[in-house]
């Protein structure tokens, strides 16, 4: 009966792992497209709200982590920077936008490439599955 926690664990680490490189790929790609199409205020734009998504992705993969009993509790600023995160992110893509004039259409964009990720994942586990 231990076997099957181990698996799980390993069955999700795995996956996260996956959708980290996903992520990067997806940004990759976006970046270079949008360079390609646009040029670079666009897909410096892209770059930034994919930034922006990864940092996100990874805080809340730390919150999913920190609810297990066994893990160690988080850290007092990760608990107070959570509710916070979006007046960062808002006031940080303000000055983005603002002073690099970059493409705010590529940043909006750009904040969905933890989406894009995790439906590839979900994509991946659908094909590859094995029951």
């Amino acid at each position: 009966m231990t076997e099957a926690p181990a698996a799980d664990e390993l069955f999700y680490r795995r996956a996260v792992r996956r959708i980290y490189l996903h992520m990067l790929w997806i940004t990759i790609a976006g970046s270079l497209t949008a360079a390609w199409q646009s040029g670079w205020a666009t897909a410096l734009g892209f770059l930034i709200g994919a930034a922006v998504s990864a940092i996100n992705f990874r805080w809340l993969h730390h919150l999913a982590d920190s609810l297990d009993a066994a893990a160690p509790q988080p850290r007092k600023g990760l608990k107070l920077l959570l509710p916070l995160r979006y007046v960062l992110f808002a006031a940080a893509g303000y000055v983005i936008v603002k002073y690099f004039k970059v493409n705010i259409l590529a940043a909006l964009v750009g904040l969905f490439v933890a989406v894009a990720a995790v439906l590839v994942e979900i994509v991946y586990e659908l094909v590859y599955a094995r029951t």
